[in-house]
């Protein structure tokens, strides 16, 4: 049964947000700028700020200009020492910052790549464009490693303890698949997926598993699973003639070709009519998004543990879950949401 998810809290802002940050303990964090007349400008970026507020009750507790601006790429987290780090475009090119959590004072800097993605964890930060995944130092702010084969392409990344999972097609046949790499190292770990898929569109990680937005999962499961989903394919309400749109979860230590663990056809529409969907993985849950409805599965079983709709969501500019919290960040305004489950 669907609820509407109930709101812990929620404020709105003088600044467009552009990014946010939200971890298990700390404040959450706002990335924002202020849009100029008419909206022009000269240069690439727009001066951007930082803005921490607590994460029970909203409040602000500071906000800050920040070197990182509005333009390609964004990353944010809270690293070691107590400090914030942020990362994305300035007008001296794409910079990594160090900042006080407990004021937002500025505490140094370094140029870096430029990024699409960007994950920041307290003992690491992994980046990754097109052609390239690579490892930062969280508190040297300087490049560790970095990972790039030639034919290859890289879509979207997520960490799993000592892991990092990269999203990777191939440049002649445009296949997908998913491989790791050493999250301290950048070394190739071996491939979870290989390259067989015709797209993958999202990827999360939690509880051991990585959860995959693809279709056509035919290409990936073992003869005996085949038969159990044409039947759930003849049978979804579509009625399309191959899934388009599915989960499916893996094993994190899993080899190319073993049976998932459980996967779920969404759609069979044509792919020009698809719906938006999005997945986020943490503390064992998998929470996937469609437009303003949310549901959460169990990340080993798929079992459906909670489903709620939730204000704004179809509007998001950024989104996520950190334990059973939802932060939602809408062009002016930020909210919390609870989603026990």
């Amino acid at each position: 049964m669907t609820s509407t998810a109930k709101r812990r809290w929620s404020r709105e802002l003088e600044t467009e947000v552009d990014g946010i940050a939200f971890d298990s303990t700390g404040p959450v964090l706002l990335h924002g700028y202020d849009p100029p007349a008419g909206g022009k400008w000269l240069d690439d970026v727009i001066p951007g700020k930082l803005g921490a507020f607590d994460r029970s009750t909203g409040e602000r507790l500071w906000i800050a200009p920040c070197e990182v601006g509005y333009g390609r790429g964004f990353g944010a987290g809270i690293g070691q020492q107590g400090q914030v780090i942020v990362l994305g475009p300035s007008q001296g090119g794409h910079r990594i910052v160090r900042m006080s959590v407990a004021n937002g004072e500025l505490l140094e800097a370094a140029d870096i790549q430029a990024f699409d993605t960007a994950l920041v964890s307290a003992d690491a930060v992994v980046c990754s464009n097109a052609r390239l995944v690579w490892g930062l130092d969280a508190l040297r702010l300087s490049e560790t490693w970095s990972y790039g084969r030639e034919g290859e392409r890289y879509h979207g990344v997520v960490r799993l303890g000592g892991t990092v999972f990269v999203v990777v097609s191939n440049t002649d046949s445009g296949k997908y698949g998913v491989i790791r790499l050493d999250a301290r190292t950048g070394a190739f770990k071996g491939n979870l997926v290989g390259l067989s898929l015709p797209i993958i569109r999202g990827i999360g990680a939690t509880a051991e598993t990585v959860v995959l937005v693809t279709s056509e999962l035919d290409l990936i499961l073992e003869n005996d699973q085949r038969m159990d989903f044409m039947m759930k394919l003849a049978s979804h309400p579509d009625e399309g003639p191959r899934d388009t749109l599915s989960l499916v979860a893996l094993r994190a230590d899993a080899s190319p070709g073993e049976a998932p663990l459980w996967y779920s056809i969404l759609e069979t529409k044509p792919i020009d009519d698809l719906p938006d969907a999005s997945i986020t993985a943490n503390s064992g849950k998998v929470y996937v998004e469609r437009r303003a409805h949310l549901r959460a599965l169990d990340a080993l079983t798929g079992r459906e543990l909670g489903a709620w709709t939730v204000p704004g969501l179809d509007e998001k500019i950024a989104w996520t879950v950190v334990d059973g919290a939802g932060l939602l960040a809408e062009e002016t305004r930020v909210s919390v949401f609870e989603l026990p489950a």
